[in-house]
């Protein structure tokens, strides 16, 4: 059994300006995301395209900005509305807390849906196709997201058996009972999992929309089990059929990307036609 180490969220402090762990993990996954589409260019897909359908560095650096603002503006509205829609109802103005807390990953994947159609559509490119680019270079950014989740001491699992070898304390929680380390667990799936799945079956010519149906199958799948070992938010408990409220809106994932995937590939023209 093994105890929290109790991480200082503050990284460092320059005089009233405090550097989070929490924002310098962001940072790193914004960074890992632009060395990744940088390697990007290079797969087949997108090497192979010639003129103004060409893909550049400067797409990857204007994709990234609008993306940051859909994860920060997605994830924001998804948690309010996915997860306390009735305070923040009542409470309109304390959206825009955000330094209180409060994101979401499927409202974020959905803002930066909203952003990658308004990228598409400026620049005259198939939507599935800047999809299937962004895709991969996801997963690496929910790693480094889960790392912060752990150094805040946030988001910790469910109670684990005493003779699990890494089980964990969480003194936060307000129990000492040994429980599922699930940020690590999180990390390891929708982090490392899924970018080498994803890595590598992106790497090969696939008809437009299959890479991103993979990502939401993929991610879909993963947070599925993942919610098993994470304690469901205190405010919400299990919802129908004893599944967490992050479960329900992992399922319309899995179903979208495998009809994604089917209608993808009875397509004629492949990726990079």
């Amino acid at each position: 059994m093994l105890m929290y180490p109790q991480i200082n969220p503050v990284a460092l402090q320059l005089g009233p300006v405090a550097i989070h762990w929490y924002g310098l993990t962001y940072l790193a996954a914004f960074a890992l995301f632009y060395f990744l589409g940088t390697r990007r260019l290079r797969h087949g897909p997108y090497r192979s395209l010639v003129g103004q359908g060409a893909w550049q560095r400067k797409d990857i650096e204007d994709i990234l900005f609008l993306g940051v603002m859909g994860v920060i503006v997605g994830g924001r509205l998804g948690y309010c509305l996915f997860y306390k829609p009735e305070f923040y109802l009542s409470h309109p103005l304390e959206i825009l807390y955000v330094w209180q807390g409060g994101m979401s990953f499927h409202g974020g994947l959905l803002g930066v849906i909203g952003a990658m159609i308004w990228f598409a559509h400026s620049r005259a490119r198939p939507f599935w196709q800047v999809m299937d680019f962004v895709s991969p270079c996801v997963p690496t950014g929910l790693a480094a997201g889960r790392v912060g989740n752990f150094i805040n001491g946030e988001l910790w699992g469910r109670f684990s058996s005493p003779d699990l070898p890494w089980g964990m304390v969480f003194p936060q929680s307000g129990s000492m009972l040994p429980r599922h380390p699930s940020q690590v667990y999180q990390f390891l799936l929708e982090g490392l999992l899924l970018f080498v799945i994803m890595w590598l079956y992106a790497r090969k010519e696939r008809k437009e929309g299959q890479v991103a149906a993979v990502f939401l199958i993929g991610y879909g799948a993963l947070r599925f089990i993942a919610e098993y070992f994470r304690e469901p938010d205190d405010f919400l408990g299990l919802r129908a059929l004893n599944l967490s409220q992050g479960q329900w809106l992992s399922v319309p994932m899995v179903v979208f990307g495998i009809g994604l995937w089917i209608w993808a590939a009875q397509r004629r023209r492949p990726a990079s036609a």
